[in-house]
């Protein structure tokens, strides 16, 4: 899949910005707050209907505005052309469009345009809570299969109401068993089909993930996942919906006194291991660092393999926490990697002397002050 061209009206410090991207390396450099993040930013909106640097649409409002547009052409094997856009109005809400037609469901987005992001945000991947990495695998699948993305919505929805039910209902213990039991049937048989594509997915992965690790570091360091969960064994859904029945009645008690739902695979984690050592607890810097990069290039790879379109690949400001010798490897990778690409920094000196060879494959840009131009 390829972005043609983007146009951004009000969106973050650019007031109006139009331009038409290279098929292979983009590089987009200029100094820090110049807007260079913002462009990926309206790029990854368009592909997820959504900020990854923000979590509410109101910000990314240029200052002074009450709306923000954004517009991008794309090409692919699947569809010849298409335009995706999308805007934002205070008091409105936001509004995703294919072709100029309005999307009813923010999820029919998803998989459209298969999108790969690498940020210094990634960092939270291998060193903070389960979230991080619950939505990771969320994400890496739901692009991939809308089937598993429709379950993950149904069930959040699922677990609202349980929630609720189990705050408003606590001090009347008959009646609240009366309420559940619908839910409880609803919530294992989603889940299980949720934690049962978790397990396809991430044994399948592992072998990407390898793969990765080994291009960046060149040693015999595995990288493996263990994935925590309800049947976290199974691949067979009857017998996760069965272990799933059990631990939600078993965890009963727990649930009434917290008024909440404690388990399911909305509490589920990933263990991340270099050889038998347990990332998290005893990995150093450098190797979080690799680590982390190595779960996006497998995302990559991955998404390369099983779509049929190959995904916009972001990487925001990669290259300022990379030594020399692994900034050439990722630069080369890039380089020899059929699909698109967007690369942003803030020293470009750091990359300007690894792409001489391959000037049709690279197209450079300048942003300054949220105006950008194409460098010849």
């Amino acid at each position: 899949m390829i972005n043609t061209s983007l146009s951004l009206t009000n969106f973050r410090n650019h007031h109006q910005t139009d331009t038409v991207w290279g098929e292979h390396v983009n590089i987009i450099t200029g100094p820090n707050g110049a807007g260079k993040t913002n462009l990926l930013d309206a790029i990854h909106y368009l592909c997820m209907g959504r900020s990854f640097s923000s979590n509410s649409d109101q910000y990314v409002v240029r200052l002074g505005e009450r709306s923000f547009l954004v517009k991008g052409m794309f090409q692919g094997t699947i569809r010849s052309s298409f335009e995706v856009a999308c805007s934002y109005q205070r008091g409105e809400g936001k509004r995703l469009m294919v072709n100029e037609s309005p999307l009813e469901r923010h999820a029919e987005l998803i998989g459209l345009v298969p999108v790969v992001l690498v940020s210094p945000e990634d960092k939270k991947l291998t060193g903070e809570g389960p979230a991080e990495r619950r939505s990771f695998i969320d994400a890496l699948i739901s692009q991939t299969s809308p089937v598993y993305l429709n379950d993950l919505i149904r069930y959040r929805k699922i677990i609202r109401q349980r929630n609720r039910l189990l705050t408003d209902l606590h001090h009347y213990p008959h009646q609240l068993d009366d309420m559940l039991e619908p839910w409880d049937r609803q919530l294992t048989e989603t889940g299980s089909r949720i934690v049962m594509k978790r397990n396809i997915v991430i044994r399948q992965f592992q072998s990407w993930l390898e793969k990765a690790h080994e291009q960046l570091t060149g040693t015999e360091l595995k990288p493996t996942m263990t994935y925590k969960s309800i049947g976290e064994n199974d691949t067979s859904e009857e017998r996760i919906r069965e272990s799933y029945t059990f631990q939600l009645r078993a965890s009963s008690v727990k649930e009434r006194e917290r008024q909440q739902t404690i388990t399911g695979p909305h509490r589920d984690d990933l263990i991340f291991f270099l050889n038998d050592m347990e990332l998290r607890k005893f990995g150093s810097q450098g190797q979080h660092r690799i680590f982390a990069l190595a779960l996006k290039i497998a995302q990559l790879y991955y998404y390369r393999d099983v779509l049929e379109d190959l995904p916009v690949f972001l990487l925001d400001d990669v290259f300022g926490d990379l030594d020399p010798h692994k900034t050439e490897i990722v630069m080369n990778m890039l380089l020899k990697h059929p699909g698109q690409s967007f690369i942003t920094a803030a020293h470009p000196d750091k990359i300007s002397g690894l792409t001489g060879g391959d000037s049709d494959r690279v197209s450079n840009y300048r942003v300054s002050g949220g105006k950008l131009e194409q460098v010849r």
